[in-house]
This record gives C-alpha cells, structure tokens and sequence, in this order.
C-alpha cells in the first residue's frame, strides 16, 4: 500500500511498555470481587465467573515455559484510534511467550465469528498496521454475540482453528457480550478462554481498575485541534458563534475533556444538565444570556460544545425518549406501516399526555429524528439528533425576544459542526499508541495464565510507561441490571461525568472568566516526534484525577 512520510516514520515507532510485562512475569491475586450492583442477580447469572480476584502482573524469578496457543481477536463497535496496536501488541505477547503461537483476525467483527470469516495475522501483516489509527486490518462491526446458536456457530470454527482463547476488543456493551460469551464457554468446557479490552472514544468504559479506554485521548486532541481551528477563525473575524456538537453518546467525558484543552466560552455538561432538572429553554436562556453579555462587551461571537447525548440528560426529554424506546421495542413494525406523513400524529396519540404534549411541541425535524430507527441496543441514535442546529435556532429566536425589550444589543450570526467520524481513526497519539500495545501485550499474558472474562487492564498511566501498572480486572465486577429492550439485562455500568469530581469542578472553577473574556487555547495537532511534555503527554481529564488523588493520598 502505500504511504504517507508520517506512516513510514511511524511503522519504526516501537510503543513503550511496564516494565512488568518483560522478562519474567508472575501473576498476584488479590481479594475475591462482587459486582458494582444487582450483586445476587449477576453471580446467579455468572456464576462460573462471577467473584474472581483483580490480577495484577509483577516481577518474577521463576522462568515458565507455556505451549503454543492459537488465539483469535475480534474488533467491535465503533473505531477508536489504537485498535491495530492492541492487535500488535496482543501478537507479540503470544509470540514471546511461545514463538509458534498464531493469531487469527475475524472480519468485520462478530459476524466474522460467526459466520467463519478469518484471516491469520502474521508478522508481515502486522508489520503494516502499527501505530497506524482505524480498524482496517480485519474491519469492525456491530452485532452483539447474545444467544446460544450465536455462541455455538462461534464455537465450531474455533475448535477447527485450535483457538483456546478469543480477544474481543470494543466498549461496555461489547465487553458484555465478551463476559456472556465466557460465562457460556466455561459452562459448557469448551476450553475457550475470552479475553476483553476497553475501547470506546466516549470514554465512558471506566473505573477504578480502568482509567480510559483506548482512543479517548487521540479522539479529544483531534477534536480539540479543529476546534482550537475554529476559536482561531472566531477570533480572527468576530462575528460568528460556533455551535459545535461532539461525539459522546451518553456521557460528556469527550466535551469536558475538550474544554479542558481550548477554554471554550460555552460548554453544556449532560450530567450537570439533569443533576439540576435544567429543561430545554434553561439551556438556550443560559446560552441567550451569555451571548448577550458577550455583545455588551462588543464581542459578537464565541464558541459553544454541546455534547452528542444531550437531550437524552433533560429529564423532560429523558422521559419521553424512554416512553418512545419502549413503546416502538413493542411496534416497531406497526409503526413502520403507518405512513410518514402521519407517523407524527401516530406517535403523539400513542404516549402518555405528559409526552405526548412535549413531542407534540418539538420542531419537525427533531420529532422526526426522535423517530429514527434504533441503533442495536434498542436506543434512540443520538447522533442523528441536530442538537446543534437545535440550539442554534433556539437561541437566535430567544435573543430576538430579548432584542425586543432591549436586554440584548447585538448581532447574532451561527455556524454549526458535528465533529465525531474525525477522530474515530486517526493515527493513534503516542500516548494511545503506548496504552493499546500494553493492552494487548497484558491480554496475552492473561491467555497465558490461564484465565477468562477478565478486561484487560493497564493503570498509573500519567507515570512513565515503565511504571504503568499491568493486569486483569473480572468483567462481572463492573456490571449491573439496566432496562434494554423493554426488560432487564446485565450490561457494564457506564462511567457517567462525576460532578463531584476534579475535572469538572475545575471546569466550572473556570467556566465564568471563559464565557466573558476570551481565553482560548489553541492545541495545534498532534505531536508524534518530540519533546516528552508535547508528545506523550496524557488527556487533562486524567492528569487531574490523578493529581488529586496524589493530593488526597497525602
């Protein structure tokens, strides 16, 4: 194929590791784990995987010796830069544990699997995929492994490929579908061990034991670049707000992460949203009044993040979303013959007359999209909701009101963005780069020992990569019951803002003196090749949590 000057000086990129993952390797057990709710519901529903300890990979002085493995790896969901270093990583730990261990890819995902799809990924392959962004190598995709025949179809072309263990990497819901698909192969003794890894741009695959997944930290330096672009052409011409909506399907790790970096004068946080019961025109008063503010000041522009989930977090709208998710999970075929023309009066007769009056008031195009098919977890596709364009309207119609009585003296002139597919695949940073070859690397050595329904764990990451701490977190302790497809199901508990936590509350420390004055930061690309503190530096979401937690360790 061929490539840029910057795939070729990256192909000889050589990812930096702990040092616990070279050389002798033992493995320490700590104590027995439980779920993080719904405790007796998930161990009865995993109950040959459900308790096991947190491993953690040490230095050792006995030197084993392991047999071959065939291993499989599967990419699902969404693309998050450094998924081909989590493959690379993952092949060069069963090779330097035994030299014959093979690797085989399964295309697009988990229909590969089941549908017998694979290639082998050997050296020569792998070689053209490193540090490179994308899932290309074998492609990605979204079906969720849920059912027995699903797990039996799997099940056959592993025992003809001699795999005994399969890596599936992806976010919370592919995670769960790796830990059902574990619980199943340990039930039955197929000899199948089933390995997870954190993926998810969102960032909203997190704990204790998993600090990010993989892909949030390039995916908000790619996002944060175009914007600081943008701040910069803001600030050049003045006269235009910017109303820029970001990735995140559910939490707002990507928008806080990213008005971390630019200082933004706008950024609307999903979860402060609903923590303060905030309908629709709190938002659009809130934005209305600083724009207002700002163009006393002679300032006519500014720059305002929403993030992509946001209308889900107004409880009012939260409410009729998930009357919509249940009642179309029931008649999705009935709803589709109606024609759509009518399909709106349909649904407004069909929901409770508290939702039915909130619907019934949407803009055309926003009840249209609330409407819109069902991504494969039976929820409403945010994305495809133009919350920007939304907010836009809004608050240009409300500043006309405000004109009207003189509280506000301005002109106001808007320009939308989506930012989300430009930063799913781009080249990883070194910090992704490094994080998913020890990812992969830490999951061989999980193969090696033995072990299944464990994630993938690399921690104390804003330390040098040496001192990054290797291991394997059970998938069953981070799960509860929620309500998908109108019953109830286990499924990892997404990692949600904490509003309690260091990153927002320097975020709101901060918010005023941004809305008013202009501070933007302009991040510029990113830095592969240079000083440590430009390159390899990790997101502010994560160096804050972790200067507080030093300061409260103190």
């Amino acid at each position: 194929m061929n490539k840029s000057a910057l795939q070729r000086a990256r192909a000889s990129y050589m990812p930096k590791v702990p040092k616990t993952l070279k050389g002798i390797v033992k493995i320490q057990e700590g104590e027995p784990t439980q779920s993080v709710s719904d405790q007796e519901a998930i161990q009865k529903l995993f109950p040959n995987t459900y308790g096991m300890p947190i491993i953690t990979f040490v230095k050792g002085t006995e030197r084993k010796t392991y047999p071959p493995m065939n291993v499989g790896v599967i990419l699902s969901g969404g693309q998050a830069p450094g998924g081909h270093n989590v493959i690379a990583g993952l092949f060069d730990g069963i090779k330097s544990i035994n030299s014959q261990s093979r690797l085989f890819g399964f295309i697009l995902g988990p229909d590969g699997l089941i549908e017998h799809h694979y290639m082998e990924l050997t050296g020569e392959v792998i070689d053209e995929y490193r540090n490179t962004g994308g899932f290309d190598i074998i492609g990605s995709g979204r079906t969720k492994l849920e059912d027995k025949d699903q797990f039996d179809k799997g099940l056959v072309i592993l025992k003809q490929l001699n795999i005994s263990a399969l890596v599936i990497i992806g976010g919370d819901d592919s995670n769960t579908n790796a830990c059902v698909l574990a619980e199943y192969y340990k039930q039955i003794g197929a000899g199948v061990q089933v390995i997870g890894c954190p993926k998810t741009i969102d960032g909203d695959l997190k704990n204790e034991m998993i600090e990010t997944s993989f892909g949030f930290d390039t995916a908000c330096k790619v996002y944060s670049e175009v914007i600081g672009n943008i701040q910069r052409d803001c600030n050049s011409s003045r006269k235009y707000w910017h109303f820029i909506k970001l990735m995140g399907r559910s939490a707002s790790h990507i928008a806080l992460e990213c008005a971390l970096q630019v200082q933004p004068n706008i950024c609307i946080i999903s979860e402060e949203v609903e923590a303060k019961n905030q309908s629709l025109d709190d938002i659009v008063q809130y934005i209305a009044d600083i724009v207002a503010k700002r163009a006393a000041n002679g300032n006519n522009f500014g720059i305002v993040l929403i993030p992509e989930g946001v209308i889900e977090f107004i409880p009012a709208m939260k409410k009729l979303i998930a009357e919509l998710n249940e009642y179309l999970a029931k008649h999705d075929n009935e709803f589709k013959r109606i024609k759509r023309s009518h399909q709106r009066d349909y649904i407004i007769d069909k929901l409770s007359p508290e939702n039915s009056k909130i619907y019934a008031s949407l803009p055309e195009t926003v009840a249209r999209q609330l409407t819109l098919e069902r991504d494969p977890h039976g929820n409403v596709q945010v994305s495809l909701i133009e919350t920007e364009k939304l907010l836009a309207e809004m608050v240009g119609n409300r500043l006309a009101e405000m004109k009207k009585t003189g509280a506000y003296v301005g002109k106001f002139s808007t320009q939308t963005h989506f930012f989300g597919y430009e930063g799913r695949c781009a080249a990883p940073s070194n910090y992704d780069a490094d994080y998913c070859y020890s990812l992969g690397y830490t999951a061989a050595s999980l193969i090696a020992e033995g072990k299944t329904g464990y994630m993938s764990s690399v921690r104390n990451t804003t330390a040098p990569a040496s001192e990054w701490i290797a291991g394997g977190v059970p998938i069953t302790m981070m799960m509860n019951l929620e309500r998908r497809h109108g019953g109830l199901k286990p499924v990892i508990r997404k990692a949600y803002v904490k509003l309690d936590g260091a990153p927002f509350r320097t975020f709101a420390a901060n918010r005023d003196d941004w809305a008013l004055n202009t501070e933007y930061v302009y991040p510029g690309p990113i830095q592969y090749f240079g000083p440590t503190e430009v390159c390899d530096q990790p997101t502010k979401t994560l160096q804050i949590e972790h200067e507080e937690q030093a300061k409260n360790s103190k």
